[in-house]
C-alpha cells in the first residue's frame, strides 16, 4: 500500500503494478524476497488473492450486495469471481472468444451475461455456461431493463430492412426470443464502408439505464447524439444532440434527473433532463475517448463525478466543477468499478495486474477489507517524503554547470517542474561523470569518511558535552573503568537537572567545595587553604571572561618591595649557597596533586625492624651534589612536603 498522490485528497494504491511493462515471474519473485525486510515495503499486502490474468483484464464489477467481484481478461479468454468474505479466489473459467463486457443480473454472481467479440451472448451460472445466442451484428455494449426482464445491445452498422438505422436489440429473457428492435439514428454510411465494421460505419456505443427511478433508456451514437427511449411505450421520446465527437459513455445520477456522458474527444458534460444545455462542461485533457462516467457521493452527501479515459481517472466537484483528484497509473485503463458505499476503485487494466485504489476522503473501507481504515491512519501520522524513482531534480544553475541547458525546451529529457526540471538519473550520473572525472573518487571518500564518523558515533570517545558541571563530567568519566556505566549515569533522568539546570552549578569558589577538594585546580592554579585561617583563602573571580577581573588579578599577584614574605630555607645539601624561596612563588605542578604518604620525619629513620648485619656494616653514601654553581636543590625540602 503506497501513497500515489499525497494532495488535499490523498490517493492509495493498494494493489497493482508499479510499472507499465510487467517483470518476468523469476524476477518479480526474486525482487519480493529481497524487499521483504525493506521499510518501504512493510506496507505491501495482497488484498485479494490472484486478482491479475495472464495478459490484461478487460472489465470489471462489483455485486449488488459487495460479496463477489467479477473480472474478465485475456489470454486465454476468461473470466474470474473473486468472494471478497474470504478474500481470495472462488474461480476461473474460460471462454470460446474474448469478453467484450459483461453484467450481472442478480444480486450475487450466479446470473451473469457476457457479451463476446464473436456476435454471441453468454448466459453462466455457478455451473457453468447456461445457454448462448448469436447476434445478428457486432454489440458495443450492454444494459439490463430489470421491469421487463429485457437485454439491450447496442449495435454496429445499419438494419437490413433499408430504413437507414441503427439497432439495439432487445432479448426477452422470459420468453426466451428476440423483440422488436430499437431504431437508433446513427447516419448513413460513406462510400466504400461495410455492413459489419469499417472504420467509418455508424453504431451505438452505449446504453444508459435509469434503473431506480424513471426507467429512461439513454443511447450515445457515432453522430455525437443521445436517444432516449421510453421502455413503457417502446418509442423514441427525446433526441440531445450537437456534442463535439461521438457519445462514448453515459451515466443516470442516482435521482434520476442529470446524466453525464463522455465523448470520443475527451469532453465531459452534465446535462439536467429538463434543460438542453449542460450543466458542467469539462476537458480530461488528454484528448482520449472516454470510457466511463460514475455518478458518486462522499460521507458528507457531496456529489462527485468520476470520469476516466485509458490514461487518467478525474474526479470532479459536481457542484463547482472544480478538480478534486486524479489517478494516472502507469498502464492503460480498461475499465473503472467502484465498490458500492466505500472509497475503494478497482480497474481493468493492460498490465497483468489489476489496480485498487482506496480514496479515504470519498468513503470508508469496503466492511471485507476495513482494517485498510486503520493502516490510513497510521500513514497518515508518519512524515511524509515526496521522492521521484530515477530522477533527479535540478534547478536551471546546475543545468548550466553539468552542461545540459541546451536540452530545455527541445527534447522530452528534461521535464519541467516549478523553479527547475526533473532529470533521469542514468542521464545526471552520465553529465555529472563527463563534468567531473572524479567524482566518483571523490563519492567513493564520502562514503569511507560517513562510515568512520558513524563508527566513531557508536563509541564513547572523549566526554559528554553538557551545560552545566562540565568538570564534574569530565571526574566521572576519567574515574569510570567502564565507559558505557559512566554514560548511562550521565543519561539517566534523575540526574537531567545537575548537568542542565543553572541552580545545580557547582560553586568552586565556596567553603564547602574547598573543604571536600583540598586540591581541585581553580583557574589553572593549585589553591591551598587552611581550615583555622579563614582569611588565607583567597578567590578567584567567577566571571573568568571579564577582562577588568583579568587586570586585578594581575595586581593582587605583584608583590611590592616593601611587603614582608615569609622565605624557606633548606640546609638539607652541605656545602651549597642557600636560595630562598616564596611560598607565592613556587611553581605550581600540573595535574591532579597526589598525596605522598611516608612515615620518615627529619633527615634520619629510626625503626625497629631487625635488619641482616650485612646491610648495617654497609656505610651511608655521601649524598652527591649534582652541580656546583653556587646554587642548591629544593627538591629534599621537608617543607614542600607540607
Amino acid at each position: 500500500m503506497k501513497l500515489t498522490n499525497p494532495g488535499a485528497v490523498p490517493v492509495y494504491t493498494v494493489s497493482g503494478p508499479s510499472t507499465a511493462r510487467p517483470l518476468p515471474e523469476w524476477l518479480a519473485r526474486r525482487r519480493k524476497r529481497s524487499a521483504k525486510y525493506e521499510p518501504e515495503e512493510l506496507n505491501n499486502f495482497e488484498l485479494l488473492q490472484n486478482f491479475d490474468f495472464e495478459e490484461a483484464s478487460n472489465c470489471v464489477r462489483v455485486s449488488d450486495d459487495g460479496n463477489w467481484i467479477m473480472s474478465s481478461g485475456t489470454y486465454k479468454p476468461q473470466f474470474h469471481v473473486h468472494n471478497t468474505q474470504e478474500l481470495s479466489l472462488s474461480f476461473a473459467r474460460h471462454t470460446k472468444s474474448e469478453n467484450t463486457t459483461f453484467i450481472m443480473l442478480s444480486q450475487d454472481y450466479t446470473k451473469s451475461v457476457h457479451l463476446q467479440s464473436d456476435r454471441s451472448i453468454e448466459f453462466h451460472t455457478p455451473m457453468g455456461c447456461h445457454y448462448e445466442v448469436r447476434l445478428p451484428r457486432f454489440g458495443r455494449d450492454l444494459a439490463y431493463l430489470r421491469q421487463s426482464t429485457e437485454v439491450l445491445i447496442p449495435s454496429v452498422g445499419l438494419s437490413a430492412d433499408g430504413s437507414g438505422m441503427g439497432e439495439v436489440f432487445r432479448l426477452d429473457l422470459e420468453r426466451g426470443q428476440f423483440l422488436r428492435p430499437w431504431q437508433v439514428d446513427v447516419g448513413e454510411d460513406e462510400p466504400g464502408a461495410g455492413l459489419q465494421g469499417g472504420i467509418n460505419v455508424g453504431a451505438v456505443n452505449v446504453a444508459a439505464v435509469a434503473e431506480s427511478t424513471h426507467g429512461l433508456c439513454a443511447f450515445g451514437t457515432t453522430l455525437g447524439t443521445v436517444e432516449f427511449y421510453d421502455p413503457r411505450s417502446r418509442n423514441r421520446v427525446a433526441v440531445l444532440g450537437g456534442q463535439e465527437g461521438e457519445v462514448t459513455a453515459l451515466d443516470y445520477s442516482r435521482d434520476g434527473l442529470s446524466l453525464a456522458l463522455g465523448t470520443g474527444t475527451g469532453i465531459v458534460q452534465v446535462f439536467d433532463l429538463r434543460n438542453p444545455r449542460p450543466l458542467m462542461k469539462k476537458d480530461q485533457g488528454m484528448g482520449l475517448p472516454i470510457k466511463n462516467i460514475i455518478h458518486l457521493t462522499t460521507p458528507t452527501e457531496e456529489k462527485k463525478l468520476l470520469t476516466a479515459d485509458k490514461r487518467i481517472i478525474k474526479l470532479w466537484d459536481e457542484q463547482t466543477g472544480d478538480l478534486w483528484t486524479s489517478i494516472e497509473p502507469t498502464v492503460e485503463i480498461n475499465h473503472v468499478a467502484h465498490v458500492p458505499d466505500s472509497g475503494m476503485l478497482l480497474t481493468a487494466n493492460e498490465g497483468k495486474q489489476m489496480h485498487s485504489f482506496f480514496i479515504p476522503n470519498l468513503g470508508l473501507a469496503p466492511r471485507w477489507c476495513h482494517f485498510l481504515d486503520n493502516m490510513v491512519h497510521e500513514m497518515e501520522n508518519e512524515k511524509r517524503v515526496d521522492t521521484y524513482d530515477n530522477y533527479k531534480f535540478l534547478t536551471i544553475p546546475e543545468l548550466k554547470q553539468l552542461s545540459l541547458a541546451h536540452l530545455v525546451g527541445k527534447t522530452n529529457l528534461l521535464r519541467p517542474y516549478m523553479h527547475g526540471y526533473f532529470v533521469h538519473s542514468k542521464l545526471y550520473d552520465q553529465a555529472r561523470l563527463i563534468a567531473n572525472p572524479y567524482v566518483w573518487e571523490e563519492e567513493r571518500a564520502k562514503r569511507v569518511k560517513e562510515k568512520v564518523e558513524k563508527a566513531r558515533e557508536s563509541r564513547i570517545r572523549g566526554v559528554k558535552k553538557v551545560k552545566v558541571n562540565q568538570k564534574l563530567v569530565d571526574k566521572i568519566v576519567d574515574r569510570s573503568d567502564k565507559k558505557k556505566i559512566a554514560a548511562g549515569v550521565l543519561d539517566d533522568s534523575r540526574f537531567g537537572k545537575l548537568f542542565e539546570d543553572e541552580e545545580f552549578k557547582i560553586d568552586e569558589m565556596s567553603r564547602e567545595f574547598r573543604y571536600l577538594n583540598p586540591s581541585t585546580q581553580v583557574g589553572g592554579q593549585v589553591s591551598v587553604q587552611h581550615v583555622n585561617d579563614d582569611s588565607s583563602v583567597t578567590s578567584n573571580s567567577d566571571d573568568e571572561s571579564d577582562p577588568e577581573s583579568e587586570v586585578e588579578n594581575k595586581k593582587k599577584k605583584k608583590k611590592s618591595k616593601d611587603d614582608v614574605v615569609m622565605q624557606v630555607s633548606s640546609s638539607k645539601i652541605a656545602g651549597g649557597k642557600a636560595k630562598d624561596t616564596a611560598f607565592g612563588q613556587r611553581a605550581p605542578k600540573t595535574g591532579r596533586v597526589t598525596k605522598v604518604r611516608t612515615d620518615v620525619v627529619g633527615e634520619q629513620k629510626v625503626t625497629f625492624v631487625p635488619e641482616s648485619r650485612k646491610k648495617q656494616a654497609e656505610p651511608e653514601a655521601a649524598p652527591t651534589r649534582r652541580r656546583d654553581d653556587g646554587r642548591r636543590s629544593a627538591s629534599t625540602n621537608t617543607f614542600r612536603r607540607l
